[in-house]
């Protein structure tokens, strides 16, 4: 009798879980509205609650280099529909990538809020890169109409990059010999509140020297404003080798807490990075164990406040070996444990849910755009997590 009740109790707590999370909606599907392949989510929310949701829009292939778009949809109605495509930044024949959105809502001039999308763009494969032959810069795009219309790029590698490049190109003569650059894959972040108000912080990596086994020339860095992208600063690189992917959010204390990918793959767990001076210097790095990884990328982003403390959602495929078993985890005391769990795509299939960005819906919803079935396409879908 007890193992009916149980039995009847696990399958009460599945169902309740099923009805809290909205159909599933395809957003960018390999194929159409002119690219083989999407990959590379990201997504943010306005004053107003439109829903941006960018991505790699990659022409010709699935490959992480070539003639690659950054595009966008939006939607008015909480993720049910979305607009047609929108090509954001074509790059010619060459590739602009790892959309990094952001609204920022603290400028004057802007009251209602200003979007950066920050973004990379690329004139070599990753691994030739890595060997010196190639160049990654970084820029931004601005848009005051909600992601209708974005003004002209603005391309700040010399303020956030150290590339090594002969003397005779002042722009990049350095010391440092920093190759491969990736912004964040998912949302940039700006502090809501404390003494970094509205600094926006732009997570990062890059390869510095000729490539080594196991991406031990990679590590993990951050960029930031103070004056709405005038300005830019670099933060100290995280000190630990096979640092890649990484996504950053506000704590509790003027913290930041970095979460980033280990492309090293020893530990298959995420490396987090704080910092107590918004997000310049790096005061402790660990990895934490209860955060499993299969070396992919993962979301992070500050929901709410409870009790003085951040509450605090992640997601990723949480899965030491496939990019499966798509996951949302709450913290309710800045990131440091995970009270609560919910699985959101789990098949067994190698590659069924992989990357993924999470944007806060309300008080008690998130919305999670990730990739599905082996790369064939983008989907949302809003959980009810409180």
């Amino acid at each position: 009798m007890k193992r009916f009740y149980l039995s009847a109790f696990v399958l009460l707590i599945t169902a309740s879980a099923l009805l809290a999370q909205t159909t599933p909606v395809t957003v960018f599907e390999s194929g159409k509205e002119g690219h083989k392949s999407y990959r590379i989510p990201a997504i943010v929310n306005l004053k107003d609650g439109t829903l941006l949701a960018f991505a790699e829009g990659r022409v010709n292939n699935a490959g992480d280099f070539g003639d690659i778009n950054i595009v966008l949809k939006r939607s008015t109605d909480h993720g049910k529909t979305w607009t047609a495509i929108q090509t954001v930044v074509d790059y010619d024949q060459l590739q602009a990538g790892n959309p990094a959105p952001v609204v920022d809502l603290t400028d004057p001039m802007y009251p209602k809020g200003r979007v950066f999308l920050f973004y990379n763009t690329g004139n070599n494969h990753e691994g030739e890169v890595r060997k010196g032959k190639g160049l990654r810069e970084v820029w931004y795009k601005t848009s005051t109409d909600g992601g209708v219309t974005w003004s002209e790029a603005v391309n700040i590698t010399t303020q956030v990059h150290r590339p090594k490049q002969p003397a005779t190109n002042a722009a990049y003569n350095f010391n440092e010999d920093w190759r491969s650059y990736a912004n964040t894959p998912g949302h940039a972040m700006q502090f809501s509140t404390g003494v970094y108000k509205g600094r926006i912080f732009v997570a990062a990596n890059h390869s510095a020297g000729e490539p080594l086994k196991q991406a031990e020339d990679y590590k993990a860095h951050g960029f930031y404003t103070d004056d709405h992208g005038k300005t830019f600063q670099l933060s100290e690189t995280v000190d630990r080798v096979g640092g890649n992917e990484a996504m950053a959010t506000e704590i509790s204390g003027n913290r930041l807490m970095m979460n980033i990918r280990n492309q090293k793959g020893d530990v298959r767990a995420r490396l987090i990075a704080i910092s107590n001076d918004g997000g310049a210097k790096w005061d402790s790095v660990y990895f934490d164990n209860n955060l499993p990884d299969p070396v992919c990328q993962g979301s992070i982003l500050t929901v709410g406040k409870k009790k003085g403390k951040q509450i605090v959602a992640f997601c990723n495929a949480a899965d030491t070996k496939s990019r499966d078993n798509l996951t949302l985890r709450i913290s309710y005391n800045d990131g440091f444990t995970w009270k609560k769990s919910i699985v959101i795509d789990s098949t067994g299939k190698r590659d069924n849910a992989a990357y993924s960005d999470i944007v806060r819906i309300s008080k008690k919803k998130i919305g999670i755009l990730y990739e599905k079935d082996n790369y064939a396409k983008i989907i949302f879908t809003i959980v009810k997590w409180n």
